[in-house]
């Protein structure tokens, strides 16, 4: 038994031991924001706001999470299946250029390309003789969600205080100064749109838009869009308000409150009808008679109900006097900074939470964040990665609210995903490929070459399982999980296909993200298809009937092509032996069972371990931001917590540039956010995850605690961490060894804990907590 001199059974939370870093977490700098990547970012889920904190000029860059380009439609190409057994045929005959050809000709999406998400509008804020400043501060609280800026003209302070609330569904503005009557600005809102008209009516100003038909990034494509959207800006003031042409000027005053909120006429993928000015119009009846600290107590009660289940220190926090642009610029210094490294993975979790509530939309490329008309990718969802590495954060960081917006948009996707599914394939079940928008789109777009990846939805499915897993939820799993993961697995059923040269059953065609082109039998595609079918197996075993179903799944299983070792001892990509190990490539998909999967791992097929980690040293550390982030991750299951950390270092490259650039190599912004570059936000989730991995894993069916700790992070705690099989854990650590443990069971589940080869196992009661005592010389 692991180091246990006692155990002690007890109701209640699980304090965190001495040393807990109490320090605020804050992102602040010295300066206004030059850059829209020095903004700091603001949301609630359905509205976002980037703010500049200029002098004498405010600039505040605003989202409504529904404004995209477009209109209703499926995507599916009608007939495409017709050519589905030709194009494997070829595939099975080696004949790749022409197997491409056919099916970008006859077998892709129409239209080719899926629709971009669209920066809403900006509001300014001008000040009045505030060209020359001293003492400028702004700074983006994790503790409250709230930024605030302050600087000095002569002897008189000015502040302002910024919120989204979620509760009020509003952004809120609050302008101050420590001199009566010394407040005066002016107001205006405007937006990159074509289509764009203003309006000022006593002491507000509306903006609407309406989004301009175009042609898509990457092919020239002419499409159609049908949305339109309406923001409106209110001002209370104990100062004038005058209007002069399209702005309203304040003067006289001491305080002021801004409320700010924006809508459009989408309802859902299929449906266009809502009313955006009566929907702002309701938000703004509703909040008309609240004053500013009560929108921000609602806000903060809210925010702080979630954010404040877990907290994390890693040490030292010697650099926290630094503005935060200082601390990334030093980080790879001898000293290091792992408050640095805590922060982030708070900042994770903020930016979550502001990107990803229930009732609206999931995180896209960018969160909720978009300055462009035409932004990199479209700012959707890319399914081959993306999109699912923004929710690898919520279960364990203690924020499964948060992954509500991905079952919803699963829940869409299965229902476009099914024609998709009879048009492409004449299969059952649902698919969706490489990528999905606001319109639900499911079918291959782009390239043949990159775009008919088949593992898309039933790595959505995934998700669906880890959430029963770590919340234990059978009433989740029985009516929600399940159907959806069963109509998954039924595409996957009748799509694979016999590899006339070896016997094995393959998925074709498909693409091993993104490279190699079109191929039949990629590792990634059957790694998926073997986890989703167990997981139903499972599920069926939990819940009860179904079991002719998960009989056929559980007969097709070892029919499938398995992982190979191959030639260079590599995990083979492909079922033929064809790896380029001078390949570089970002994307390494075909270690998905590793993580993540769990089907490669050292329990049971270590040399399978061995060869996923030669993968990845041919493919090398660097990589963009979002596949350092994945190799933090793979580096934590291999248990190697230095290279893992070396991932972390890389990650934390300064990355300063006012051009959008496609490197290859990636790192952060001043304000932290994941570059590429250019930005997208999956980084910025899949690195805290994998933060996470180092300290905590319970894939294996047991709570391996510091399993990949790293020797610069000797000293830390963590609290509120949570674990599959519906756990909760607090520990610390100190010279990094194991100091106490606290388990809380919220499903009343047997617990197998293990550290360091040692492991103890015992009986939990629903809703009680375990304390572990040791002491250090036992560990």
């Amino acid at each position: 038994h692991l180091f246990l001199l006692s155990i002690i059974i007890f109701q209640g939370a699980c304090p965190l031991t001495p040393g807990e870093d109490t320090v605020p977490l804050k992102l602040w700098y010295k300066q206004p924001a030059r850059l829209w990547t020095d903004a700091l970012p603001l949301g609630n889920g359905r509205l976002g706001a980037m703010v500049y904190g200029g002098v004498p000029q405010e600039h505040i860059q605003f989202n409504e999470e529904t404004l995209w380009t477009g209109e209703p439609q499926s995507y599916a190409n009608k007939g495409a299946s017709k050519y589905l057994t030709e194009i494997q045929q070829l595939l099975f005959d080696g004949k790749q250029d022409e197997a491409q050809q056919l099916a970008q000709k006859h077998f892709m999406s129409t239209p080719l390309q899926q629709r971009a998400y669209q920066p809403f509008g900006d509001l300014y804020i001008n000040f009045k003789g505030h060209d020359n400043y001293n003492n400028y501060k702004r700074e983006l609280s994790l503790d409250n969600a709230v930024q605030k800026i302050s600087y000095k003209i002569g002897d008189t302070t000015y502040e302002r205080e910024m919120l989204i609330s979620k509760p009020d569904e509003l952004m809120a503005i609050k302008l101050s100064c420590d001199k009566a009557k010394a407040l005066a600005f002016s107001v205006w809102m405007d937006a990159e749109h074509k289509e764009k008209s203003v309006k000022v009516d006593g002491s507000s100003i509306s903006l609407d838009v309406t989004v301009s038909d175009g042609l898509s990034n990457w092919f020239n494509n002419p499409y159609k869009s049908v949305l339109f959207g309406n923001a409106k800006v209110s001002i209370k003031t104990d100062g004038n308000i005058t209007k002069v042409n399209r702005k309203l000027e304040v003067s006289g005053a001491s305080e002021a409150i801004l409320y700010l909120s924006a809508a459009t006429n989408y309802k859902n993928y299929k449906d266009i009808s809502n009313n955006p000015h009566a929907i702002v119009e309701d938000i703004f009846l509703k909040s008309e008679n609240k004053t500013f600290n009560k929108v921000k107590k609602a806000h903060v009660a809210d925010y702080q109900n979630l954010f404040n289940r877990f907290k994390i220190s890693l040490g030292e926090n010697h650099k926290q006097e630094l503005p935060t642009n200082k601390r990334l610029e030093q980080f790879n210094d001898t000293i290091g900074d792992p408050g640095l490294i805590a922060l982030y993975v708070q900042y994770g979790r903020y930016l979550l939470l502001a990107s990803s509530r229930q009732g609206t939309h999931p995180a896209n490329l960018q969160g909720i964040w978009n300055d462009q008309l035409k932004p990199a990718w479209d700012s959707k969802y890319t399914t081959n990665i993306n999109c699912q590495m923004n929710y690898w954060l919520p279960e364990v960081a203690n924020l499964p609210e948060c992954h509500e917006p991905m079952f919803k948009l699963i829940e869409e996707v299965a229902e476009s995903g099914s024609i998709t599914a009879k048009e492409h394939y004449n299969a059952n079940g649902w698919v969706v490929h490489h990528n999905t928008d606001i319109w639900r789109g499911t079918a291959p777009i782009y390239s043949a070459t990159h775009g008919i990846f088949l593992g898309g939805g039933g790595w959505l499915a995934h998700h669906l399982w880890e959430h029963y897993l770590f919340t234990q939820d059978k009433e989740f799993l029985k009516h929600r999980a399940y159907p959806l993961m069963k109509s998954s697995a039924q595409f996957y059923y009748d799509m694979l296909i016999k590899d006339p040269k070896t016997g094995w059953l393959v998925s074709s065609p498909s693409n091993s993200p993104e490279t190699g082109g079109l191929v039949y039998g990629p590792a990634m595609d059957h790694q998926i298809i073997r986890s989703l079918f167990k997981a139903c197996v499972e599920a069926v075993e939990i819940l009860g009937g179904d079991a002719d179903f998960v009989a056929a799944l559980a007969n097709k299983l070892p029919g499938i092509a398995p992982d190979q070792i191959g030639q260079y001892g590599q995990l083979q990509e492909w079922v033929e032996d064809k790896d380029d190990i001078n390949s570089k490539h970002r994307h390494v998909s075909h270690l998905w069972g590793v993580h993540p999967g769990k089907e490669i791992n050292w329990m049971y097929n270590p040399e399978l371990m061995k060869a996923a980690i030669q993968s990845l040293k041919y493919r090398g550390d660097d990589g963009t931001g979002w596949s350092l982030a994945w190799k933090i991750n793979f580096w934590a299951r291999f248990l190697d917590g230095d290279h893992a950390y070396k991932m972390i270092k890389m990650l934390f490259r300064p990355v300063v540039t006012d051009k959008t650039t496609y490197g290859a190599g990636g790192g952060s912004y001043s304000n932290l956010f994941d570059a590429h570059p250019p930005f997208q936000i999956d980084g910025n989730f899949g690195a805290p995850a994998g933060i996470l991995e180092m300290l905590l894993q319970s894939h294996m069916g047991q709570l391996d605690i510091l399993p990949a700790l790293p020797g610069v992070l000797p000293n830390g705690s963590i609290k509120g961490i949570c674990a599959r099989g519906g756990f909760e854990l607090s520990f610390s650590w100190q010279g990094g060894k194991l100091q106490n443990l606290e388990i809380l069971s919220k499903a009343g589940k047997p617990c197998k804990i293990v550290y360091k080869g040692k492991s103890v196992e015992f009986d939990t009661k629903k809703g009680k907590s375990y304390k572990l005592n040791a002491e250090l010389n036992q560990l």
